[in-house]
């Protein structure tokens, strides 16, 4: 690519010129390719049709064949186009792989037709510059024989990229069908068999197009740490250490839909002889490996079944395994790059404050308690009369909508519920059911009601969830009030749209719970035959599988040494029924296993007293929770102890104190890539007030409007890190990111903060009459003189100070560095009543309304290079 964007004027050679010459006689032409292998075929760019100002070029390098697309400019903007012929064995859906360069330095997009239809709109990264290459994987459903597939740059795309080949695997009649705009249930998948692994060994290079996932920044558990002592490894290091039994690496990859995927690993063997490690995806294990032995760094190719999205690549010693090797990283062909910052996400989010609509943008406050403080960029939109609607044109495929609402309580507290109708271009799809039971509480925060009486309204939002048929890029979604919707309003804070998998298939070594008497969708109290099952194959290394379907408990499942998986977030709900009551799953010790499941609660207000987590208990080494969605309780998950615990992938919303809390002496655990929305309390928790939590890591999770708490609270422990963490929209009672003495025997280690987002943090305690800090350091019950290692954050748009330390303790020992403070309400950095020093290097603070620096006694700042604005 090469234009206004990037700085450089077109160069055009004689050589590009007779390349457009040569595509443009060759329009019309059927597009010849060597077969890459049986199952695939690459179709070179230069060689298909090309239209609207698209031409060949040759002015960068990395391309495969003779040349590569360009043209897709800001010119050619809603003309530029290359249409690729393909032939097909068979009817059914292929992975087709497109090889681009986006040099813009920001996610670019083309609009992909099959056979004259538009299917989708692609996504496509920046690539590190205009000779870097990268990849995007579509599933296309083609017929058998000839198809076209098109690379368009239609009106609404922003374009801007070259085009170097797309690669056409084997259509497989078992596919899903290409998204239409008329909504078709979505159906079961035939199970497939799991393919087998097939390790080859090689000293070179892996291939060109996939995505690369180091080992040493993954979760590892049981005996790996990470080394520089070998030459050659890429990132900063690699894993060595896969000894004992149980020692295990689990990498988290995404892919950009289900699929048959190529994984490379990459990995050292100077034993002498092969050796043996088992792969696991996604928590189950698929097969042992033998690693042939070699000089310097091999690669071992497996072709494996993968879900859209997340997916876990893990290795591990197992049982009958040898160990003994290294891991450097994996590739996987047609990966994505996960989310620089925050939770890499299955969903699209759209706020309503951005959407078309015809009914009321509230105006943006913070004031607590209202409505605006809890929304979204704290504005939203309500709908009072009929036909008062707010719209979202979808920008990816999606067959499932999550909508936050809220519609008043009824006067006395008793819960309301209301209809609200769904549109897709405008025709009705559905109404979605509303209700106030698990929002509106009254009261301080820890004893709330739902009576009015007991004091100030808030926690005004629900979400609600349903598949909705699929629906391509480009549709209209519409939630509008009809006539039929009876509320008096509807307030829209935003929805969250996806294009769901079909529901999962049982795995092998799981057996379903259906044969021990549980039907799904009964109606019946589940608790005790549920709880018989996992009794009887507790150790066994069966586990319980629970098919598409809802189960109702009354009680609390305990989970000892088990292993609970169901058929999706989507399809399996485990369903509390038991008000406020003890419904929940507790893990009573050894190492488990919950993945691919709702946990839903009874809980309808925040009451110290009663009530239960959705998952909570004690976590033996290699202990997953994976893809597990939790509303509706009272915490989402809570660890009463925990050592080598990977929680990744969940989404905590709605529950009325802590999303997700490590305590009572949690060890070497870790949360990553998931979401937690609208709690009553911490959204993430390190708490050592029962045991000293130490390394354990809050990494690549993105939090939003916790009510009244912080973002993320760490108290007390030692060695723990929280970084590249998304925070936005602190209500009440809490700031954005808490270190703190408040809880638990104080530091005993160092802690680190690092590279974290925190949006619109910070907020106002009414208790205390006081306001706090986007990032709040205090120390009230313990000095602090550990380290605090604060560096690479950007607080931005703080409600009051950016950065706040308090109280009138020491805290000495913290640094702060390379840290970014854009905008506050307050003071950029704030030291109120507090002993000790700090040392910045490199801070900047821009925007704080009441000036860079209040420091009224005293307190010992020594100043690096590149500090400025305070």
């Amino acid at each position: 690519m090469s234009d206004k964007r990037v700085g450089r004027p077109r160069t055009t050679s004689v050589l590009t010129a007779l390349f457009a010459l040569m595509a443009m006689l060759l329009a019309l032409a059927t597009v010849s390719a060597p077969s890459a292998s049986a199952a695939s075929t690459v179709y070179e760019a230069e060689n298909a049709a090309l239209a609207g100002g698209a031409v060949v070029g040759t002015d960068h390098t990395g391309y495969t064949g003779t040349g590569f697309v360009e043209g897709y400019t800001d010119a050619n903007k809603g003309t530029a186009n290359t249409t690729f012929t393909v032939n097909s064995a068979a009817s059914g859906s292929a992975p087709v792989t497109l090889r681009y360069a986006n040099g813009t330095s920001a996610t670019m997009t083309l609009s992909v037709y099959v056979n004259g239809t538009k299917i989708q709109q692609d996504q496509l990264p920046a690539t590190a510059d205009w000779n870097t290459w990268g990849t995007v994987t579509d599933k296309l459903t083609l017929n058998a024989g000839s198809n076209t597939i098109a690379y368009t740059f239609t009106s609404s795309d922003s374009g801007n990229v070259n085009l170097d080949n797309i690669t056409v695997q084997a259509a497989s009649g078992s596919a899903t069908p290409t998204p239409t705009a008329t909504p078709t249930p979505t159906a079961t998948p035939t199970p497939t068999a799991t393919p087998t692994p097939t390790p080859t060994a090689t000293g070179t290079t892996p291939p060109a197009g996939g995505q690369t996932y180091e080992a040493e920044t993954a979760f590892s558990t049981g005996g790996p740490t990470t080394s520089t002592a070998t030459t050659g490894y890429t990132g900063t290091g690699y894993l060595t250490g896969f000894t004992a039994q149980g020692a295990q690496v689990a990498i988290t990859v995404d892919t950009p839909s289900a699929g048959t995927y190529p994984v490379i690993l990459r990995y050292l063997n100077s034993t002498g002889s092969a050796q043996t490690i088992s792969l696991y995806l996604n928590g189950i294990r698929n097969g042992q490996l033998s690693l042939p032995a070699g000089s310097g760094w091999l690669t071992s190719t497996q072709n494996v079944a993968l879900r859209s999205g997340l997916n876990l690549v893990g290795y591990q010693t197992a049982s009958g395994d040898s160990g003994n090797v290294s891991i450097d990283n994996v590739t996987v062909t047609g990966g994505l790059a996960l989310a620089t910052q925050g939770a890499t996400v299955p969903y699209t989010e759209y706020t309503a404050a951005n959407a078309q609509t015809n009914g009321t943008v509230l105006p943006a406050s913070t004031t607590y308690p209202s409505i605006q403080a809890e929304s979204t960029g704290r504005q939203a939109v309500q709908l009072t009369s009929t036909g008062q609607y707010v719209e979202y044109t979808l920008t990816k495929p999606a067959n499932s909508i999550v909508v936050r609402y809220s519609i008043p309580d009824n006067s006395d507290g008793s819960t309301a519920t209301a209809p609200l109708n769904l549109y897709a271009n405008g025709t009705l799809v559905q109404a979605l059911n509303l209700t106030t039971e698990y929002s509106w509480l009254y009261g301080g925060g820890y004893y709330d009601t739902h009576t009015p009486s007991s004091g100030a309204a808030h926690h005004f939002y629900d979400e609600t969830r349903a598949l909705i048929g699929n629906w391509p890029a480009g549709t209209v979604l519409k939630l509008q009030k009809d006539a039929a919707d009876t509320a008096a309003s509807y307030t829209i804070d935003l929805i969250d749209t996806e294009q769901v998998d079909p529901a999962f298939t049982m795995p092998a070594n799981y057996v379903p719970v259906t044969n021990y008497g549980v039907t799904p969708n009964s109606g019946s109290d589940d608790t005790s035959a549920i709880n018989s099952a996992l009794s009887a194959l507790s150790g066994t290394g069966t586990g319980l599988w629970f098919p598409a379907g809802t189960y109702d408990i009354s009680g609390q499942i305990s989970l000892d040494n088990n292993a609970v998986r169901g058929a999706g977030e989507w399809y399996t709900t485990i369903q509390s029924t038991a008000v406020n009551g003890s419904g929940g799953l507790f893990a009573t010790g050894g190492t488990n296993q919950i993945a691919d499941l709702s946990m839903y609660g009874d809980q309808t207000s925040r009451n110290n007293d009663s009530g239960a987590a959705g998952i909570e208990g004690n976590f033996g080494s290699g202990s997953l929770i994976f893809d597990v969605w939790i509303e509706h309780t009272k915490v989402g998950i809570w660890t009463d102890s925990g050592n080598g615990l990977y929680v990744v992938g969940a989404r905590v919303r709605d529950v009325f104190a802590d999303g997700i809390h490590f305590n009572g002496g949690t060890t070497d655990s870790q949360v990553s890539q998931s979401t937690v929305r609208n709690t009553g309390d911490d959204e993430l928790a390190l708490d050592s007030e029962d045991g000293n939590v130490t390394g354990s890591t809050l990494s690549y999770n993105t939090v939003q409007s916790p009510i009244q708490a912080n973002g993320i609270g760490i108290y007390g422990g030692a060695n723990n890190t929280v970084d590249n963490n998304k925070v936005s929209d602190t209500v009440a009672f809490g700031s954005g990111i808490t270190v703190s003495t408040a809880f638990g025997d104080g530091f005993s280690g160092p802690t680190t903060v690092a590279n974290n987002l925190l949006t619109r943090t910070g907020s106002y305690n009414s208790n205390w009459g006081s306001s706090l800090g986007g990032l709040w350091i205090y120390a009230n019950t313990a000095n602090i003189t550990e380290p605090v290692n604060v560096t690479g954050n950007t607080i931005d748009n703080s409600t009051y100070d950016a950065v706040l330390l308090s109280y009138d303790m020491q805290i000495s020992n913290l640094s702060l560095t390379n840290d970014t403070i854009n905008g506050a309400g307050g003071y950029g950095i704030n030291v109120n009543d507090v002993t000790g020093g700090l040392t910045a290097t490199g801070v900047t603070v821009t925007g704080a309304a009441s000036g860079g620096l209040n420091d009224t006694n005293g307190y010992t700042i020594t100043r690096g290079s590149g500090d400025s604005g305070f």
